[in-house]
């Protein structure tokens, strides 16, 4: 293979600069090979390029070569030119560095808001664990992928193309829409018309989206606890109110929303994070207090295309009469979670408004994805993976509930329908964060409950654990290991 070319490009020269040009140029090779911009092999500008874009005599570009040979940053070949040397990795530190300059002061600028503190430990190497009991991942071997290769090469075609290339502006793909209005949607009782529908990056981009618009004025929102962590990171990147609503058996409680609030979070058909279910008459009982108080009721109806018992309850935004309900759909777990493709259903007046928001920040989504998207659910694909889906996690939780039982372990809430995990209680006096750092070396991942509770200390006492990237035979061996671990760690 041919060494690669560095463009002139990559260097310049500051006329201002007190340093001899050739110094200068010296300089930028030396740092950026110490910095790795610059790799053993690569062939640098010929001497006549680099001296033509800088501007500069070619001597002064032959010489600086010739200094970074005799120090062996640099190595010549004959008639084929200068290249970065393979000796660069025994080079010590720069002899001849530029002087330093103090930081730019960051932390103060950024205010103290800490975001990346506030992530919780989301591993990006699960694959490489035997028992990743994660949330929101996936196993490969259920994803069509021939499928979706297909529906990617058809949506390249010469009749898809203008919509791919062209910038829609703030627009969607109207064949999306159109699927996800006759189709999608009728399946949770909703009745829309597409100026009703936006499409996101995602449930978390739309979240982002309606919080922005709602909560910038000192608005307060009150939730589910425990509940989503994504909304809690929001929430706290807005400065917002937040008021916990602590749930029972059947979901979020509307009798223990406080006044004064302007929008509820709830999601009704699977609770984050403990996959309960809210009954029709409290959904109904909510809705009418929504109306009577003028408040917005956020549904993030996750999840609802995982469920083992028959029909599920009918969407909130399916019961709204007066428009307070935005809803929010995904394809990130009935797809693949790297898709990150989702939509908003809500009133006209508010999708206007988010529509506009959204093309400040990114247009809209790629128009690529979104053609793909539109044909892999109008080919079947979509239905044919769901259902493969369905029943592959209906296995994997007989699985998990049975082991859960085997090895004396916590069951969770029983009468769960549906979803991709199980929210359980860790013995008695153990910290789920601890029982989750020391089962990590033993190759088993699981969500410890503090990033679900506003305060976190409550949540020491849980944990999830899912089901949707592990395989049926190692579900067991998994929860074994979390058994004795628990033993272990209870008798220390």
């Amino acid at each position: 293979m041919a060494a690669m070319q560095i463009p002139p490009e990559t260097f310049l020269i500051d006329r201002k600069s007190v340093l001899p040009l050739q110094v200068q140029l010296r300089r930028q090779i030396v740092l950026a090979v110490h910095e790795r911009r610059l790799q053993p092999g690569e062939r640098m500008p010929s001497s006549r390029a680099l001296a033509t874009h800088l501007g500069v005599g070619r001597i002064t570009v032959t010489q600086a070569y010739g200094d970074l040979v005799a120090t062996d940053y640099l190595s010549a070949r004959g008639r084929s030119g200068y290249f970065v040397s393979d000796r660069v990795e025994d080079l010590a530190d720069d002899p001849d560095p530029a002087p330093p300059l103090a930081r730019f002061d960051w932390a103060a600028r950024l205010d103290g808001r800490n975001l990346a503190a506030r992530r919780k430990d989301r591993p990006t190497d699960w694959r490489s664990y035997p028992f990743p009991f994660l949330y929101g991942q996936t196993d490969d071997r259920l994803i069509d992928l021939a499928a979706w290769r297909e529906c990617a090469v058809r949506a390249l075609g010469r009749r898809d193309f203008g919509a791919l290339s062209h910038d829609q502006y703030d627009g969607d793909d109207p064949e999306l829409v159109d699927f996800i209005i006759r189709h999608l949607l009728p399946r949770r009782g909703i009745k829309a018309r597409p100026e009703e529908v936006l499409l996101t990056m995602g449930a978390q981009n739309a979240l982002w989206l309606i919080c922005a618009i709602l909560l910038g004025r000192g608005e307060t929102l009150a939730m589910e606890e425990p509940g989503y962590p994504g909304l809690h990171e929001i929430l706290a990147t807005l400065r917002a109110n937040l008021v916990p609503v602590p749930i029972d058996q059947d979901g979020l409680p509307p009798e223990a929303v406080p006044e004064g609030v302007s929008v509820v979070f709830t999601s009704p058909s699977h609770q984050c994070p403990t996959n309960r279910t809210m009954p029709r008459a409290r959904r109904e009982a909510l809705l009418g207090m929504a109306a009577a108080r003028g408040f917005v009721v956020i549904e993030d109806d996750y999840e609802f295309e995982i469920s083992f018992s028959g029909a599920t309850s009918p969407a909130l935004k399916a019961m709204d009469r007066s428009g307070a309900v935005i809803y929010i759909g995904s394809f990130s777990k009935s797809v693949f979670p790297g898709l990150r493709l989702g939509y908003i259903v809500a009133d006209p007046a508010f999708v206007a408004e988010a529509r506009a928001l959204r093309g400040m920040m990114l247009r809209h989504p790629p128009g690529h994805v979104q053609r793909t998207m539109a044909y892999f659910l109008s080919l079947g694909h979509y239905d044919r993976q769901l259902k493969r889906m369905r029943e592959a996690y209906a296995e994997r939780r007989q699985v998990t509930a049975a082991a859960l039982d085997r090895h004396g372990l916590d069951k969770g809430t029983p009468g769960g329908r549906g979803g991709s995990s199980f929210w359980l209680r860790v013995p008695t006096g153990l910290d789920s964060d601890v029982l989750a750092r020391t089962l990590k070396p033993q190759g088993v991942l699981i969500e410890p409950g503090r990033p679900f509770f506003r305060g976190g200390e409550a949540g020491a006492a849980f944990y999830r654990l899912a089901y949707s990237s592990i395989a049926a035979q190692e579900i067991d061996e998994g929860i074994a290991r979390i058994a004795r671990t628990c033993r272990t760690l209870a008798a220390d």
